[in-house]
Formats: structure tokens, C-alpha cells, sequence
């Protein structure tokens, strides 16, 4: 049953995608750019959570969105509605008696009326000035009555138009932190390795000059899995971890903790800058299955030690 259920979700889908003109939606596009006020939208049921959602992620990705119920609407909040404002109305069957009941005072308003139906044919498709007509075959619901695929017909044009407008806004990276700074997204957009980096006493630093046996408590003291090697002016010439003592020790045995940090050290250590991303830093930490690094020094243009950033101070952000 639901691998036949899967077939026809796929169906019904690309029939929107293989059907779909793209000129309306490139007019509309054009004309909502054009826009001097707010972009209003409403629907009822089904379709009004669609156009609910629809605003939501417009205002997060910089245009000026605003939900009203049909209800809300006619009972004062079209008070908000100006003739500079383009009127949405979302729905599949374009008959619905509450948003017929806007036409007439949208329209006194002086805003612009656009249709998003699924019947060309409908009532609200012939009352408003404009009409976008979504392709739509058939509900998955075996009646062809649940709101299953009309809906999602209505959350890709939403998508589409959505992005369309970004894309045409030049919206930046730096502008959607500015509307997320908090949860998930907005760490991931605004957190940067120099808020997360060990810094001053924390870093743990020795000489090339230094033997390995004299810094093994600065190893194991600043539990960081690794020491950084740099000349007096703090410009970094090598790292030394964990790992590479083990392998010595295996190797060589304890003749080795006689040895100078610039015998031991990897004098070409991988290193990440302090403007990066945090979420970018951990991709970069973890893009090697076979050579994760737990742990990058941090530095500037002139190689000198700024700081040191761990993978897991990183994870602990919960980005």
C-alpha cells in the first residue's frame, strides 16, 4: 500500500512540476517586487495555515509579509490594508464563501487582489485582478477530499515565490542572521571561532628549543590534546598532540622525551583564522573521516597565535 502510495505522491507531484507556467509566475514575481507596501495573505482551512507559513518565511528572508485571517480581516483588522498593499488569496477551490466576502472590501481599499487557486474557473479567480493557477491533480486522499497534495502544490509555489524574491533582493547571509539570532540558525550564522577559541593563559605554547619530557605537564595540564610550538614573538611553527607522543613512545620508546619540540613537532600544522564561522570550522574539522581534527590553532595573517579552537567547544554550542 505504500509503496502505491509513494507512486502516486510522485505522480501528482511532478505533474505540478511538468505543468507549471512559468510566465504568470515571473509577471507576479515582478509585480510583488514592485510592491510599495506589505504583501498581505490569507486563505481559510488548510489553505490559510499554507499562506500563514508562506509570510512567516517571507518576513524571515527580508520582505515585508503579513498573515490575516479572513475572520480577523472583516471584523477591523483590514484597517492595516492600504492601496500601496497587494491582497494573496490562497485557495484550492476558489469558492469559499468567507473570502469572497474580502472582494468588495479589499477592493475599497485600493489594494491589488491576486488569486493562488487551483480552479481557474472559480468565483474567486474571476473577482480578482490577478489569477496564478496552481496545476493539481488529484488529492492523495483516496476520496480526493483531504487537503494532501493541494497543499503541498500551494508550499512549493509558496517556495518558489518566496526564494524567487530573495534571489532578485540580493538577500545576504549577513541580512538572515540579522532575522535569526537565536536557535540553531542563528548560531550557525553569527557564531564565529574567536567567541569559541581558547585564548591567553589557556593556550597551551612551548619553544622549538624546548625537550619534550620538560613539556609534558603543559601537555597534560591545559587538557587540550595538543601543544602549539612558536618562536618569542608567538609565530607558529609546528603542533604536537596526544597522538604523536603515543606513536613515539610505540616507536622509539622513552629516548624520545630527550628530543627538541622542533625534532617532534608536524612544522606544517593545519590552522583556521578567527572570522570563520564556527559551522564552517566544524565542516572543516570533520570534512576527513580518516584525519578528523579535534583541535586547530587559531592565527592571523602573520601566522601568530591568536588562540585555539576545540571541535567539542564547538559541538557543546549546539549549532
Amino acid at each position: 500500500m505504500l509503496k502505491e502510495l509513494l507512486d502516486r505522491q510522485r505522480n501528482y507531484t511532478d505533474h505540478f512540476f511538468t505543468t507549471l507556467e512559468l510566465q504568470p509566475i515571473e509577471q507576479l514575481v515582478q509585480k510583488l517586487l514592485e510592491c510599495k507596501g506589505v504583501l498581505f495573505f490569507t486563505g481559510v482551512g488548510k489553505s490559510g495555515l499554507v499562506a500563514k507559513k508562506i509570510s512567516f518565511t517571507m518576513v524571515s528572508t527580508g520582505t515585508r509579509a503579513f498573515y490575516l485571517s479572513p475572520t480577523d480581516a472583516l471584523h477591523g483588522d483590514l484597517g492595516m490594508v492600504s492601496s500601496q498593499d497587494i491582497f494573496i488569496i490562497m485557495s484550492k477551490s476558489g469558492e469559499s464563501d468567507e473570502l469572497m466576502q474580502l472582494i468588495p472590501a479589499i477592493k475599497n481599499k485600493g489594494a491589488t487582489l491576486i488569486a493562488v487557486v487551483c480552479n481557474p474557473n472559480s468565483r474567486l479567480a474571476a473577482a480578482c485582478h490577478i489569477t496564478v493557477t496552481l496545476p493539481f491533480k488529484h488529492e492523495l486522499c483516496p476520496f480526493d477530499m483531504a487537503p494532501t497534495m493541494s497543499t503541498t502544490v500551494q508550499l512549493l509555489f509558496g517556495d518558489l515565490l518566496t526564494v524567487a524574491l530573495m534571489r532578485h533582493k540580493n538577500f545576504s547571509i549577513d541580512q538572515y542572521a540579522l532575522n535569526h539570532p537565536s536557535g540553531r540558525i542563528g548560531k550557525r550564522i553569527t557564531l564565529k571561532v574567536k567567541d569559541l577559541m581558547l585564548i591567553g593563559e589557556r593556550i597551551p605554547l612551548c619553544t622549538p628549543t624546548d625537550r619534550l619530557g620538560n613539556i609534558l605537564v603543559e601537555l597534560s595540564n591545559k587538557r587540550c590534546g595538543c601543544i602549539l610550538i612558536a618562536d618569542s614573538d608567538k609565530k607558529l611553527l609546528g603542533i604536537f598532540t596526544d597522538g604523536d607522543l603515543r606513536r613515539m613512545l610505540q616507536k622509539l620508546g622513552g629516548d624520545v622525551l630527550d628530543s627538541s619540540m622542533h625534532e617532534v613537532m608536524n612544522p606544517s600544522p593545519s590552522f583556521i583564522g578567527p572570522e570563520v564561522l564556527a559551522w564552517d570550522a566544524m565542516k572543516i574539522m570533520e570534512g576527513d573521516p580518516i584525519r578528523r581534527f579535534m583541535m586547530l590553532p587559531v592565527i592571523n595573517s602573520d601566522r601568530l597565535v591568536l588562540g585555539l579552537i576545540h571541535l567539542h567547544d564547538i559541538i557543546q554550542t549546539g549549532i
